[in-house]
């Protein structure tokens, strides 16, 4: 069911016009579906900030039929951001004080930037302990991506994630190890999903901390898994949520700065995302501007050649995963299942 546009996060607009259904509260109350809260802790930095939003919020506006969605933003306090991205959050995102006294049904913690080796070194490494601990014991599930996946790795199982030799980069074929579980129900046994992180934590780490892997890629490493119990704590390693321009947009970034002298040298291809005439385009472009000439990046003529190959599946782990959000709150506060749902044992585990 539709998101709600319970405030004026410009966000909503935004989806509005790409196609997605959102209401009004005044609409949303005349409908009688049940609603789900969602909180977004937006750790990502400020030229990310409103992309993450959309990107999140897109996944779960189109995600499952069963609910109205709430969704409730916050970020952290210690996290470093210019005076736009402090104005936006002030308008229009919640504190946390707020979201711990009104409560949530399910919670996405987002990656961020970071700045030392060690995650417990970062300022917002406390604030975001507070945060995973409240949501253990007070939210039916949170949902980690990358950095988060490997803050919770470290803080409640005590491994710690690994710099790697190369940036894992691209768009990389996985596989579902486990098609019992019901958060990859009816997915794809092999699909896409984007990856762009120096870290990685392994199998072998998901399994010594008594997790679950649920997809794991042969190049990529392991993209989705679960907490002991199935659904307390999701962990994904990849960026199922991607827009298709969002490679594009880092490596342009990354282009730039080698291009002024701040990186050593200029990046490499994310892996089986550039097609080969794009390649060519930025070949040419690369090299033109290592013999000093001034351009335009070619951003209009990459466009055509980009190829979404992982957003249906994110939708349907999306999807899934709100499923068992609603099943387990619904047992949780004596409401009638949905038919077919056993209640108890409501994830078929």
């Amino acid at each position: 069911m539709p998101l709600v546009a319970h405030n004026a996060l410009p966000t909503f607009d935004r989806l509005r016009g790409d196609g997605i259904t959102v209401l009004s509260t005044e609409r949303a109350a005349k409908q009688e579906i049940r609603e789900l809260h969602v909180g977004l802790l937006n750790m990502m930095p400020d030229a990310a900030l409103e992309a993450t939003e959309r990107q999140f919020y897109r996944l779960v506006g189109e995600s499952n039929p069963i609910a109205q969605f709430y969704m409730h933003p916050f970020t952290l306090p210690t996290l470093p951001r210019g005076e736009a991205a402090q104005a936006h959050i002030a308008q229009f995102y919640e504190s946390f004080d707020t979201i711990r006294e009104q409560g949530l049904d399910a919670l996405i913690i987002t990656g961020a930037n970071v700045s030392h080796p060690n995650l417990a070194d970062e300022a917002f490494w406390q604030p975001l302990i507070e945060v995973i601990d409240w949501a253990w014991d007070n939210v039916t599930s949170t949902l980690c991506s990358c950095l988060a996946t490997h803050a919770v790795l470290q803080f409640r199982h005590g491994q710690t994630r690994v710099k790697q030799p190369h940036k894992i980069w691209g768009v990389f074929e996985h596989r579902v190890t486990d098609a019992r579980h019901p958060l990859v129900a009816d997915v794809n046994t092999r699909f896409d999903v984007p990856h762009s992180r120096w870290n990685d934590v392994s199998r072998a780490q998901f399994e010594a901390a008594g997790l679950k892997v649920l997809v794991e890629s042969a190049e990529a490493g392991v993209h989705l898994g679960v907490s002991h119990d199935g659904l307390r704590t999701v962990f994904f390693q990849g960026h199922p949520e991607y827009d298709t321009v969002s490679l594009l947009k880092e490596y342009k970034r990354d282009l730039m700065l080698a291009a002024a002298g701040k990186l050593a040298e200029f990046p490499p291809f994310p892996v089986r995302y550039f097609n080969r005439q794009a390649q060519a385009l930025l070949a040419e472009f690369g090299s033109r501007m290592q013999a000093g000439e001034t351009l335009t990046f070619p951003e209009a003529h990459l466009l055509p050649q980009l190829d979404n190959t992982w957003h249906d599946t994110a939708e349907a782990v999306i999807g899934n995963w709100i499923g068992c959000v609603y099943q387990v709150t619904h047992r949780e506060r004596g409401l009638p299942f949905m038919p077919g749902i056993d209640p108890g044992n409501p994830l078929g585990l």
